[in-house]
């Protein structure tokens, strides 16, 4: 066999391919980006989050119109729901006792901070509303429309490294 006793001597195709298979296994690379893909799988946006972490998902209440506001942002590896802001509490918003912690925006709308709760497998589905309701993801000084991109249409929000 050759070479010193308790050497491990492989082919170098063979060590390159078991070393590449070990990093793709673990699906992880170094750079954090947020994704959004389409319900088809096909990307629709791709935001590095190396510089800026954290990503806010806004979207105009589809009945009354006030704006509401999800926080985010990467926490090491995982994605975290930090914040909520809304202007009122209508049909479907409001603070559940235990998550986060309610207080006033000074303006009559309400903030419920604190929640810092992480979204299970880095991402999740989201069913995007009409150009009227314009689901966006804002991250840092710009703003991207999904409603733009897929409205009507079911499209997956998550955080990926390569």
């Amino acid at each position: 066999m050759g070479g010193a006793r308790g050497t491990l001597h492989l082919p170098l195709p063979l060590l390159l391919t078991l070393l590449l298979g070990l990093g793709a296994a673990s699906g992880q690379g170094d750079t954090p980006y947020l994704r959004v893909t389409g319900n088809d799988g096909d990307e629709l946006l791709e935001l590095s989050l190396e510089d800026k972490p954290c990503w806010v998902v806004q979207c105009n209440h589809s009945v009354t119109g006030v704006l509401v506001s999800d926080y985010y942002r990467l926490d090491g590896r995982e994605m975290m729901l930090t914040d909520s802001h809304t202007p009122a509490f209508d049909a479907g918003l409001g603070h559940i006792p235990g998550r986060g912690r309610l207080e006033s925006d000074d303006n009559h709308g309400y903030w419920i901070r604190d929640i810092d709760e992480a979204v299970p497998g880095n991402g999740y589905f989201l069913r995007v509303g009409s150009l009227e309701v314009d689901h966006r993801i804002v991250h840092g000084d710009d703003s991207y429309s999904l409603s733009q991109m897929a409205a009507h249409q079911r499209v997956r929000i998550e955080v990926v490294w390569k």
